[in-house]
């Protein structure tokens, strides 16, 4: 079968390619630049724990020996800490890191993949669907047509795929803008991130009353001013003279030396395309959304859609079109992106006035403070992962179906998990892989050999009932699982989110719930005559 075709060699593009490699996918990746992206410390990401992971899976590689995961957090108002929060070491934290570093191990990995081709001076030019697959024609040097099963639009903001199929892009321009600065120096904190609003030095000038600071490796700080509505220029002078000011401000004194790295103006715009399929064809991060005020970071909303997208594209690649599951891709990364956008836009103003973004944010001092802190960490509907509740692939009225900690289509919690051959590993690890993870809670089991337990109790029923289900799976075993009682089953999607809790043993509902998140296909030699029911 003819390979996946991903136009735009960015992380989501690349993690899109490895991502698929894991699940025994070929892809050509179009690249029109020349296979390597220029360094610039000021175009950085933060990364929360389960994209950081995701990247982790994918290149083989610790983020931390390349970027910096934050020991804590502070948020601060004029001269006063109003929030601080320290996470310990073992506690996920984001992970700051430049977007260069990671475009280098992502094409690190791919050039040991031979499941990965990657096609660089390849410019899009033309695309071509029939009903058993797409012709791509790129121009350049390497010119040529490019035969594939499907073809997905990692090609960035102004991205040709979305073009080219006609897909309206619309939304709102310059929702905020920051000048940024990456400098190396001494600040008072060690790996700790920074937001600080309305410091005491303010002074006039096309900068609005907030700074955040985040620490990169080797003593590298990325600074983020938040300008104010308009298009005042940013001067070098006028960036030098606010980065002095701040470093001074925070050290209670005259600014301390400091190396410049590099400058520029991020500029925030909020954009959500109509369609992110039309036929054989996909579109996925900034080619399908541009989001990111108020903290929320672009990138990691990006590699979210590249992981829901690959498990569904290699299982219609290996068993045949899913027309429900493929179809679920828009619906349920669409539906996020979209309430994460609208959560913002309730949070900012219908209009600005001149006293800056932030002034005019409804609410009390206290409620701007937490608000952002989530956006920055992550957290509550700015920043947290999405769940897909609504999901047209979620089981419905499933018998012996029980609550648990985390929500049915939420991102599952990394617990320690051991896997069929006895080995103890985090539940991340095992995701990616195209399987279902059916994950037993039994407490005590990880005191005792695995030939102690393996075929004891619940479990010889249990292990028939996950070779019988209509996608393959793999069984773990876990101590315990936040909020779930003894002897409960949970499954769990390839990509992380979780179908459902089950109360102890149960069959039929393991694979009705099974059938559904496959989007109700059942694949040829499995199901009921395996002894379900």
């Amino acid at each position: 079968m003819d390979p996946v075709i991903i136009v735009g060699a960015g992380p989501v593009g690349l993690t899109l390619a490895l991502a698929l490699a894991r699940q025994e996918v070929p892809t050509v990746v179009l690249d029109e630049g020349p296979g390597k992206e220029e360094p610039r410390p000021a175009r950085t990401a933060v990364l929360r724990p389960d994209t950081a992971a995701l990247l982790e899976r994918l290149t083989g590689t610790a983020l931390d020996h390349h970027g910096v995961r934050w020991t804590g957090w502070r948020a601060m108002r004029r001269r006063q800490v109003v929030s601080e929060i320290a996470f310990a070491p073992d506690e996920p934290a984001p992970v700051h890191i430049a977007q260069h570093v990671i475009s280098g191990l992502l094409r690190a990995a791919a050039a040991d993949q031979p499941l990965v081709e990657i096609a660089a001076d390849s410019r899009l030019d033309s695309i071509e669907q029939e009903p058993s697959g797409v012709t791509a024609h790129t121009r350049g040097p390497n010119g040529t047509y490019w035969r594939g099963s499907y073809l997905v639009g990692c090609d960035g903001t102004r991205s040709t795929v979305r073009k080219l199929q006609d897909i309206r892009f619309p939304g709102r321009t310059a929702v905020e803008r920051h000048a940024v600065a990456a400098l190396r120096t001494e600040l008072p904190w060690t790996d700790q991130a920074l937001l600080h609003r309305m410091p005491p030095w303010r002074s006039s000038g096309p900068f609005a009353g907030e700074v955040t600071a985040r620490p990169l490796p080797d003593g590298a700080w990325r600074l983020d001013w938040l300008l104010p509505p308009g298009k005042d220029l940013v001067t070098p002078e006028l960036l030098v003279a606010r980065i002095r000011e701040t470093l001074a401000g925070w050290t209670d004194g005259s600014a301390p030396a400091y190396d410049l790295l590099d400058t520029g103006v991020h500029t925030v715009h909020h954009r959500l395309a109509r369609r992110w399929r039309d036929g054989r064809v996909f579109l996925a991060g900034d080619a399908a959304h541009l989001l990111g005020a108020l903290g929320t970071q672009g990138l990691d909303e990006g590699l979210r859609d590249a992981d829901n997208l690959a498990w569904k594209l290699a299982s219609a690649w290996h068993h045949g079109p899913h027309e429900a599951l493929l179809d679920s891709y828009q619906a349920e990364r669409r539906a996020v992106v979209a309430a994460r956008l609208r959560a913002t836009d309730q949070a900012l103003p219908g209009r600005r006035g001149g006293g800056g973004l932030r002034h005019i944010v409804p609410g009390t001092a206290r409620g701007h403070d937490a608000l952002l802190t989530d956006g920055h960490l992550g957290r509550g509907a700015l920043g947290a992962p999405g769940a897909y509740t609504a999901s047209p692939l979620a089981p419905r009225h499933l018998e012996g179906e029980i609550p648990v900690d985390t929500p049915r289509g939420a991102p599952v919690s990394d617990v320690r998990v051991t896997a069929e051959d006895g080995s103890f590993v985090r539940l991340r690890d095992r995701l990616g892989r195209g399987t279902l993870l059916v994950l037993l809670i039994a407490p005590g089991t990880g005191v005792w050999d695995r030939k102690h337990w393996v075929s004891a109790g619940v479990m010889p029923r249990l292990a028939a009932a996950v070779t019988a289900l209509p996608h393959p799976a793999e069984l773990l075993v876990a101590e315990s699982y936040p909020g779930a009682p003894a002897h409960s089953v949970l499954l769990v999607r390839p990509d992380g989110h979780l179908v459902t809790a089950l109360t102890g043993v149960r069959p039929a509902a393991l694979y009705a719930a099974a059938e559904a998140t496959v989007g109700g296909v059942v694949e040829e030699g499995v199901g009921v005559e395996a002894g379900v029911r």
